[in-house]
């Protein structure tokens, strides 16, 4: 399975795009104003203590309070508030952790009011970013994630990823980091670091500790509302978990994005660095490797099955519905039992990669295809578990109830991706009243003899819908060389399926648009 990272840059921030196959199953938008991402670590200020949700709500500089649970506290809060206030104090002066006497953890069972008081300083990380009317999720179980292994200060144990389950393996990694962390530091192992080296482990540690070091001299001075320690950008994080032997490209149109990512390529895994291209095409990145189409069949309420089935997705503010139909499929098997398995097994593989481009979370509930089957169920159950096993988000998978019903819950960290499909047609505004469809072709032609006759324009592009865009350059001769035997000029026609078939623009040879003249004036 070859995996592909396309990175489109635009003025607001980055879109992402995870495609296996050539068939997108991760997309992301990480918009340069959003200061509130998973990892990031923030000094806050308690504003308000609630006994009766025996939690706290902290000011960390988002419009609403953060909410922080007593289970979110950690067990050694009171170790680390009291080095958080000791940093604030001046009376640290290192970022080592070596000789710092830990508080005694707190009680599972005790209460928010034990343990914080109103108005204190408080080191904080965001676990969810802010969702709908909510603001953001906070914990005190401070963690720092690497490539192969994640950082837990005030800690002093080494836990090793349950996927790992060679038992000879568990202890050597075990052996090894217990040797090679500092004191008062807890080590999580990651699935991606099985078989890896002392050195490699080493050096990703040593990152972290770094990171960390960097965090302290923040802290030093740092004002509530400050960011402590920043998470790295999506691309980067993308990187970092699933970076393997099966990536084959990362594609970028961005010269920064660029430098960025190949420096931290460099960092974690130097061989890659050769799969990292700089994206220069004429085209659009997202349009060169049929992105952009995909965004507008996945997105929409209803999705298409390849056998011929559908998927109906609803959301609330409760839960997600997914119901499964099955089309014009019914007339090709030969049993009602046959078509109903075959079309939830397409559907269970689509619904999988659907739970991830969207990343939706929280309850989902999926309407099957009613099957008699016991043996059938198990097989819809298995096919679901198998193709969200290379989920990011943590996930619990049901089996199906005996109204044919599948329940499943998804990590939900960050605010749902949501594309909206229907497209406003760009003639009428929405008013249902355009001008005839058939003249399109003809106002592009008064525009550009107007252009090049009267305003004496050069080096004119064109960007207009496919179906123009074959109208007016096959055929012999075609309709643009008619152009240059009677302007005496080349016109450059650009085809983009993001737009309405009635849509233009007309640009210079700087890349701006020119104004085009109304119908009414040609």
């Amino acid at each position: 399975m070859s995996n592909e990272l396309v990175i489109n840059s635009t003025q607001k921030g980055e879109r992402i795009a995870l495609l296996q196959d050539k068939r997108l199953v991760e997309y992301h938008v990480e918009q340069s104003e959003n200061n509130f991402t998973v990892g990031d670590i923030y000094l806050g200020t308690v504003r308000k203590l609630v006994p009766g949700l025996n939690a706290a709500f902290i000011d960390i500089g988002y419009e609403k309070d953060a909410f922080l649970h007593y289970l979110d506290l950690g067990p050694n809060i009171n170790s680390l508030n009291k080095y958080t206030k000791d940093v604030l104090a001046k009376r640290i002066t290192t970022h080592k952790l070596n000789g710092f006497p830990l508080e005694p953890e707190i009680d599972k069972l005790g209460k928010i009011s034990q343990v914080l008081s109103k108005n204190s300083p408080i080191l904080v990380q965001v676990v969810k970013e802010p969702i709908s009317t909510k603001g953001p999720r906070l914990s005190c179980e401070i963690s720092i994630a690497g490539r192969y292994i994640v950082l837990v200060p005030f800690s002093s144990s080494v836990n090793i990823s349950k996927k790992i389950t060679d038992k000879e393996e568990r202890q050597r990694l075990a052996r090894l980091l217990n040797s090679i962390k500092p004191q008062n530091f807890g080590i999580i192992v990651r699935t991606v670091a099985e078989g890896k080296d002392v050195a490699e482990l080493d050096r990703d540690l040593t990152n972290l500790l770094e990171k960390w070091e960097q965090g302290f001299k923040t802290l030093r001075s740092a004002k509530p509302r400050e960011k402590i320690i920043g998470e790295m950008g999506r691309a980067s994080s993308i990187l970092r978990d699933m970076l393997n032997e099966s990536f084959d490209s990362i594609s970028v149109d961005d010269k920064e994005m660029y430098d960025e990512i190949r420096s931290y390529i460099r960092t974690i895994a130097p061989d890659k660095e050769r799969i990292l291209k700089l994206y220069n095409g004429k085209t659009k990145i997202f349009e060169n490797f049929g992105i952009e189409k995909q965004l507008k069949s996945v997105f929409g309420r209803s999705v298409s099955l390849p056998g011929g089935g559908y998927v109906i997705i609803e959301h609330t503010e409760a839960l997600h519905v997914i119901d499964v139909n099955s089309g014009n499929k019914s007339n090709v098997e030969s049993d009602q039992e046959t078509t109903a398995f075959n079309v939830n097994m397409e559907a269970a593989k689509e619904i999988a990669r659907q739970l991830r481009v969207r990343d939706m979370g929280g309850i989902i509930v999926v309407d099957f295809i009613d099957m008699k089957k016991a043996e059938n169920k198990r097989l819809i159950y298995e096919k679901m578990k198998d193709e969200m096993k290379n989920d990011r988000s943590k996930f619990t998978v049901l089996p199906l109830t005996k109204f044919g019903l599948m329940q499943i819950t998804r990590q939900r960290v960050r605010p749902e991706v949501n594309i909206t499909t229907g497209e406003v047609c760009p003639t009428c505004g929405g008013t249902g009243k355009i001008t005839a469809s058939i003249l399109v072709a003809d106002l592009i032609e008064s525009n550009l003899d107007y252009m090049l006759s009267k305003q004496n324009e050069r080096d004119i592009s064109i960007v207009l819908h496919p179906y123009l865009y074959a109208y007016f350059v096959q055929g012999f001769p075609s309709r643009r060389m008619k152009w240059f035997m009677k302007y005496k000029r080349w016109v450059k026609v650009v085809k983009d399926t993001s737009l309405g078939i009635t849509e233009f623009h007309f640009k210079n040879q700087m890349g701006e648009d020119i104004e085009i003249l109304p119908a009414e004036v040609i």
